[in-house]
């Protein structure tokens, strides 16, 4: 059983918004900070943002600053990434895990920005 499913990912145009949800049990995500990262075609895994427990944004990489938010919902044990203002370099496999005590990744949920 993965530790985390991913979803919400799918095909946009440049411009567009997608929201992506990260859900998991409660055992693995109750006292953690949570973080979504993306890997792209041939390039390493990237930290993109992460949550605090509380729910405060901590972190957002720059090149996503202003235009991702990053939000949980620690009654449905389910963190969030909305996407606004999609660029075709957003193109990746979009993953979540714990900050500390990672677990084995989830498939992750496909993003691809058409231009």
């Amino acid at each position: 059983q993965e530790a985390f499913v991913e979803s919400g990912g799918g095909l946009v145009q440049a411009g567009g918004s997608l929201r992506l949800s990260c859900a998991a049990s409660g055992s693995t995500f109750r006292g953690y900070s949570i973080d979504w990262y993306r890997q792209a075609p041939g390039k390493e895994r990237e930290l993109v943002a992460r949550v605090a427990i509380s729910g405060t944004p901590l972190m957002y990489a720059d090149s996503v600053k202003g235009r991702f938010t990053i939000s949980r919902d620690n009654a449905k044990n389910t963190v969030y990434l909305q996407m606004n203002s999609l660029k075709p370099e957003d193109t990746a496999v979009y993953y979540c895990n714990r900050r500390t005590l990672p677990r084995p990744w989830g498939r992750g949920t496909q993003v691809t920005v058409s231009s």
